[in-house]
């Protein structure tokens, strides 16, 4: 039982990490990924589709992505997707290709780019936090109901608690990895 509520808390912890790492692919940095664009949803025949569904998105150079519609006539939807997007990009196009070339990033932009990074990853311990509490919740309902000892909560209660501190770290750590990369020119 015990076992069971930690490995759910592991997996929950996990996926809080996972999910941060996905969300931090979207933001801009200093160079051009195929991720900056994948959440972009392009009306396609009076549904939203995501841009990948619509088109191929391939990164030409280190500053620019292309983008090949399938068909002609969704060249004009996917730019005013892109332009309606809110990461402030202007696309070109050239007969049935749009190109978007990202400008360097200024070092304000950096900086506001960074907190928005260090926010994510407060609320990617939140949520990991909210986990340990659930656990800890189940274990105490355990206890109440005379399943488990009071020796056997609090060892499964530091175990949590282990599991909460390695994730936290993984948290900061994937937040660092990213602010490196929004911080080198």
């Amino acid at each position: 039982m015990i076992n069971d509520i930690k490995q759910d808390a592991q997996a929950r912890m996990a996926k809080c990490v996972e999910s941060l790492r996905h969300d931090l692919q979207r933001l801009r940095t200093g160079r051009a990924s195929t991720a900056l664009v994948e959440h972009i949803k392009v009306n396609y025949y009076g549904s939203d589709m995501p841009l990948s569904q619509v088109a191929t998105v391939a990164v030409q150079d280190a500053r620019s992505l292309t983008i090949t519609p399938w068909e002609k006539t969704m060249v004009q939807p996917i730019e005013k997707a892109i332009i309606g997007s809110d990461l402030g990009l202007n696309p070109t196009t050239a007969g049935l290709v749009i190109r978007i070339n990202l400008p360097p990033l200024t070092e304000e932009r950096r900086k506001a780019l960074s907190k928005q990074v260090h926010g994510e990853g407060e609320d990617a311990k939140v949520a990991v936090r909210n986990v340990r509490r659930d656990a800890m919740q189940h274990v105490k309902e355990l206890l109440k109901e005379k399943k488990v000892t009071e020796d056997e909560e609090r060892k499964a209660e530091d175990d949590i608690q282990k599991l909460t501190d390695k994730a936290i770290k993984d948290v900061d750590v994937v937040v660092k990895t990213k602010e490196d990369e929004l911080m080198s020119l």
